[in-house]
């Protein structure tokens, strides 16, 4: 199966320009979702994984799957003021401004090896965001995974340069 054909592309949302490429049309296909995430866990066998970190709110989708089929944790990272605990935070900035994440403080023990997985790489700022919480708290990144990356002038990729990335689908 083609997982490209499963994504759904929407003109001009959520702005005139824009095509939006919608991953929920790929989470409700069963066969297209189980093959993201065992392609992905394939990829990842040898990595010896202990979690997944999972930028909100799709990130949450993909790497609550990822982490069960690897057989790690699994970390969210979220938005300010949504963790109930003490958190770390990273501040990163967007198109349009900056947005922060946060894990819990207790989240990553330093020397564990974590993946990051996201649905979407367009400006890899959400992803270099978690990178950097994993990194600050003592982790070790062994791979960043997206279901879609887009290939534009927004160049996502250098921003996690250094890293092994790759996405399952690329625009």
């Amino acid at each position: 199966m083609k997982l490209e054909d499963t994504i759904r592309t929407i003109p001009d949302f959520p702005k005139p320009g824009i095509l939006f490429r919608d991953v929920t049309t790929l989470f409700k296909d069963p066969k297209a979702f189980h093959q993201l995430i065992a392609e992905m866990a394939d990829g990842l066998k040898d990595k010896h994984v202990d979690v997944v970190v999972g930028p909100e709110a799709r990130g949450f989708i993909m790497g609550s799957a990822l982490a069960f089929a690897l057989g790690a944790g699994f970390v969210p990272a979220r938005k300010p003021g949504k963790l109930p605990c003490e958190t770390v935070s990273y501040e990163y900035a967007l198109e349009y401004g900056t947005d922060r994440l946060e894990i819990h403080t207790d989240a990553i023990k330093p020397g564990q090896k974590a993946v990051v997985v996201d649905d979407l790489l367009a400006t890899g700022g959400t992803a270099l965001a978690a990178i950097k919480l994993i990194e600050q708290m003592g982790g070790e990144v062994v791979a960043v995974r997206f279901a879609v990356e887009l290939r534009s002038e927004l160049d996502g990729i250098k921003a996690l340069e250094g890293y092994d990335v790759s996405a399952s689908i690329v625009y």
